[in-house]
């Protein structure tokens, strides 16, 4: 077998549109990426966070998808038609008996199966440019962190404001991620102070790939606006891809996954990791048994 042949790689379909209230419209578009990423050769296809309804939270609650919305039909039926794994990157979801939704990820393998699904852990409470974003008043946080096995390639999923939370990623590198997913609808604010280096530094801390697709727009009329830059990170910290201000677009990307190993050989970080230390913090001067300090008089 040639070095090409045993190369372990993963086609990732990064996407980026602008979003609106018109959930046919952000349907038809969606639909369209994914196709367009398939026909380029794209085993996975990443859709950004609340990219088939983005409105505010009181309205992304009102129309909150159902496991039988016809929305999430059409997403089984595009992945079924292009035989493509799509993991549609966090929509407003209600779970039949619970009274708040949650943000969750929903992932369709490449027959239109319903696999898998992540709800957001980290609820964003944020107040940016004078606008109030309270999820956790409308929203369930999700329980637990998740990694499935994606063609080949251990994928961790996160959504968004989750990308704040270092903790979270490592125990998804732990736990066998070796790509994790950053669907999101990141504010245009936070955007350009915090993208880029939040997505660097979880690649880094973790020697890992970072694929994380993006809404843009800042039309009068939405909810607020966007920044964009859906960006494919390698586990070196390089950026791979990063989509711009485009207010639609896809571009496949493929992972060497071996190149991780090369990478975690280099700088050990996962086996550096130490829990038994980090403990109780010290909180007041203390020295160990084994030092000798000098007291003054």
């Amino acid at each position: 077998m040639s070095d090409m042949e045993a190369r372990r790689v993963l086609r990732v379909g990064l996407t980026q549109f602008h979003a609106t209230r018109d959930i046919e419209r952000n349907v038809q578009t969606a639909c369209r990426l994914v196709a367009g990423a398939a026909s380029d050769g794209a085993d996975l296809v990443l859709l950004p966070e609340n990219c088939l309804m983005l409105g505010t939270n009181a309205e992304m609650r009102g129309a909150a998808f159902r496991r039988d919305s016809s929305a999430l039909n059409l997403l089984s039926a595009v992945a079924a038609e292009h035989r493509v794994t799509v993991v549609l990157g966090g929509a407003k979801f209600i779970v039949e008996g619970d009274e708040r939704p949650r943000n969750r990820a929903l992932i369709f393998d490449p027959t239109g199966r319903l696999i898998g699904g992540y709800d957001k852990i980290h609820l964003f409470d944020a107040r940016i440019d004078g606008q109030s974003f309270e999820a956790s008043s409308v929203e369930q946080a999700g329980g637990g962190p998740v990694v499935l096995d994606i063609a080949g390639t251990r994928v961790g999923i996160t959504i968004c404001y989750d990308v704040r939370f270092p903790e979270l990623y490592r125990r998804l590198a732990l736990a066998g991620a070796e790509v994790i997913l950053v669907p999101a609808a990141f504010t245009r604010t936070s955007g350009r102070a915090h993208w880029e280096v939040l997505l660097r530094a979880r690649a880094i801390e973790n020697a890992v790939y970072i694929v994380a697709s993006a809404t843009i727009g800042g039309a009068e009329d939405d909810a607020f606006p966007t920044y964009g830059h859906a960006s494919v990170v390698g586990p070196w910290g390089e950026v791979l891809a990063d989509l711009g201000e485009a207010l639609e677009a896809y571009q496949v990307v493929e992972l060497n996954i071996d190149t991780i190993d090369r990478v975690r050989e280099q700088l050990p970080v996962l086996r550096g990791v130490r829990p038994d230390a980090y403990g109780a913090v010290i909180t007041e001067y203390a020295v160990a048994s084994d030092w000798e300090v000098e007291k003054s008089e």
